[in-house]
C-alpha cells in the first residue's frame, strides 16, 4: 500500500524537476527514482511562482532603493530572464523565425532548432520585452503593490496552461522537451490550471481572475491552432512562445482591467 509520505515525496520530486526544467535556479537534488518529465507538468506553475517571486523581490527592492518605476521594472524583467536562462524568450524567437521563415513543416522545424536568431525572432523579442516593460512600468507608477502581486500571479498563470497544450497537441518532433514532456494526463493539466486560477484569485482578485482566465483560454486555443497548422504539433520552443504570448497579453489586459 502506498503511504502518504511516499506520495508527498513523489510530488516534491516532480516539483523539483519542474523547477530544474524551467529555471536555472537551484532546486536541490532529486532522489531516485527520478520522475518523468510528463509527470512533472502539473508543477510548471510552481516554477512560475519561483520566477515571479524573484522578480517581485527585485522590483520591490529597486523601488525601496529609490529607483524609478521604469528602471525597477526593467531590473525585474532582467531578473526573470536570469532566473529562466532566457528559456521562454529563446522559444519565442525560434518559433517566430520558424513559423515566419520556413517554406514547409520540416524547414520550419529545422529553423527552430538552429541556435542562430533571425529577423523575425529579433523583432518578436524586442516587441514582447518592450511591451511588457511598458505595461509593467505604467502599472507600477499607479500601484506598486498591485504590480508586485501581478508579477507573481502572471508568472504562475502564464505557465498554467502549458500542460494542457502537452495533453492536447502531439509532439512535432521525436525528441526534445516537447516530446519528452508530451502526453500527460487530464488530472495533471487540471491541477496546473487550478494552481493558476487560485494564484490569480488570491493575488489579483475575482474581477481580474475572470478576465485573465478567459484570455488564457483564447491564447491557448489560438496558439494551439497556429502550432498545428505550422508544424503539426508542439515543441519546447512552442511552449516557450505560448508562455511569452500569454504573459504579454496578461499584462496588456491588466492595464485595461485596472483603468
Amino acid at each position: 500500500m502506498i503511504s502518504i509520505r511516499h506520495v508527498l515525496c513523489a510530488r516534491l520530486a516532480e516539483a523539483q524537476l519542474a523547477i530544474m526544467l524551467m529555471t536555472r535556479l537551484p532546486a536541490g537534488r532529486i532522489n531516485e527514482p527520478v520522475p518523468a518529465m510528463a509527470a512533472a507538468s502539473w508543477a510548471f506553475p510552481l516554477a512560475g511562482l519561483v520566477v515571479g517571486a524573484s522578480m517581485a523581490l527585485v522590483l520591490s527592492t529597486a523601488v525601496w532603493l529609490g529607483l524609478t518605476p521604469a528602471i525597477a521594472t526593467g531590473l525585474a524583467l532582467a531578473a526573470g530572464v536570469v532566473a529562466t536562462g532566457g528559456l521562454h524568450e529563446d522559444g519565442l524567437a525560434d518559433t517566430a523565425d520558424g513559423f515566419s521563415g520556413g517554406r514547409d513543416r520540416d524547414h520550419k522545424l529545422e529553423i527552430m532548432r538552429d541556435s542562430r536568431i533571425g529577423t523575425f525572432g529579433t523583432l518578436a523579442l524586442l516587441l514582447a520585452l518592450g511591451l511588457r516593460w511598458s505595461a509593467m512600468a505604467a502599472l507600477a507608477v499607479q500601484d506598486l503593490h498591485l504590480t508586485t502581486s501581478a508579477v507573481v500571479a502572471i508568472a504562475i498563470a502564464s505557465r498554467a496552461g502549458l500542460p494542457t497544450i502537452l495533453l492536447l497537441l502531439p509532439a512535432a518532433r521525436s525528441d526534445g522537451l516537447g516530446h519528452d514532456a508530451g502526453g500527460g494526463t487530464f488530472v495533471r493539466a487540471a491541477v496546473a490550471l487550478a494552481i493558476g486560477i487560485v494564484a490569480v484569485a488570491l493575488l489579483l482578485g475575482p474581477q481580474a481572475t475572470l478576465g485573465l482566465v478567459i484570455l488564457e483560454i483564447i491564447i491557448l486555443w489560438l496558439m494551439a491552432r497556429l502550432a498545428m497548422r505550422q508544424i503539426g504539433g508542439q515543441t519546447g520552443d512552442v511552449l516557450g512562445a505560448i508562455q511569452q504570448v500569454a504573459e504579454l497579453c496578461a499584462w496588456i489586459a491588466l492595464q485595461r482591467l485596472t483603468n
